[in-house]
């Protein structure tokens, strides 16, 4: 289970890198293809949660949809470009579809989870899900068979 949380976090770092050098060489940014919202995850300790950031400047909240499980949250919507009309001397602003998924580093508990939506950033607050108690250690008798 844990190799697969450290792929799925290998290949997230892996997808923001591209996406990092799309903003380096600005050239590039023909190619890139609709909107990829920036996202913070932080654990806080009283009570134990963690807490995703997402920028979504610009976007209807209406238009976001959140999915959470025990060990991810998907962030999905669209950033639409006004409708203002006239002719464009400079385009730099990304709009259209995005997607992120975020792969939780501890066990959450979804049916918990809230969200809030303040001046542009989504605020993601999930619980995490409380650990069952350990064991008692128990003594196994072997037998001849």
């Amino acid at each position: 289970m844990e190799k697969r949380r450290d792929f799925e976090h290998a290949a997230e770092e892996i997808e923001q890198l591209f996406a990092d050098l799309w903003q380096v060489f600005p050239f590039s940014r023909t190619l890139r293809r609709g909107y990829r919202p920036q996202v913070d995850v932080y654990r806080s300790e009283d009570p134990p949660m963690l807490t995703v950031q997402i920028e979504l400047p610009g976007v209807d909240p209406d238009d976001v949809q959140l999915i959470a499980s025990s060990q991810a949250l998907l962030i999905a919507g669209e950033r639409r470009r006004p409708r203002d009309g006239g002719h464009y001397q400079q385009m730099e602003i990304d709009y259209g579809p995005f997607q992120r998924q975020i792969t939780l580093a501890e066990d959450i508990d979804p049916e918990e989870a809230t969200a809030t939506y303040d001046r542009g950033t989504l605020t993601v607050r999930l619980p995490i899900a409380p650990r069952p108690a350990p064991r008692e250690s128990v003594s196994i008798t072997v037998t001849m068979s």
